[in-house]
């Protein structure tokens, strides 16, 4: 006697996509997230693969995540994806420490975020 089985968050046509703990600041991921959101799947692809941000790689690596869930989970036509929804969280701050002069201490700060994406399929237009 288990649990029952929750209900699916997303609508029947779409598929998500979490990256953890990607190293960066949510406002530098946010420049790059903003850029995709809304664009065609596979356009989103070209101007990430082509973007000169090092986060671009990572977030890269998250769409073809989720691209992957839709085709392989959901049945739904790659073809006709596009980023419904590209959301950036903040995650951990790591703390350091770097000795300045007169015994004082300079704090560096290596911040994390998280990257949501959610693709969506477009409806056929005739």
């Amino acid at each position: 006697m288990g649990k029952s089985k929750s209900k699916r968050r997303q609508a029947d046509d779409e598929a998500r996509a979490y990256g953890k703990l990607l190293r960066g600041s949510p406002q530098k991921l946010n420049l790059v997230a903003q850029t995709i959101r809304g664009k065609a799947a596979n356009k989103a692809l070209a101007e990430l693969t082509f973007s000169r941000r090092r986060i671009a790689v990572e977030v890269k690596r998250v769409l073809e995540s989720a691209i992957a869930n839709a085709e392989n989970n959901h049945q739904l036509d790659v073809d006709r994806l596009y980023i419904k929804e590209a959301t950036v969280g903040k995650s951990l701050v790591m703390k350091r420490f770097r000795p300045r002069a007169r015994g004082r201490v300079g704090r560096i700060r290596k911040p994390f975020s998280n990257l949501t994406v959610i693709v969506k399929e477009r409806e056929e237009s005739e």
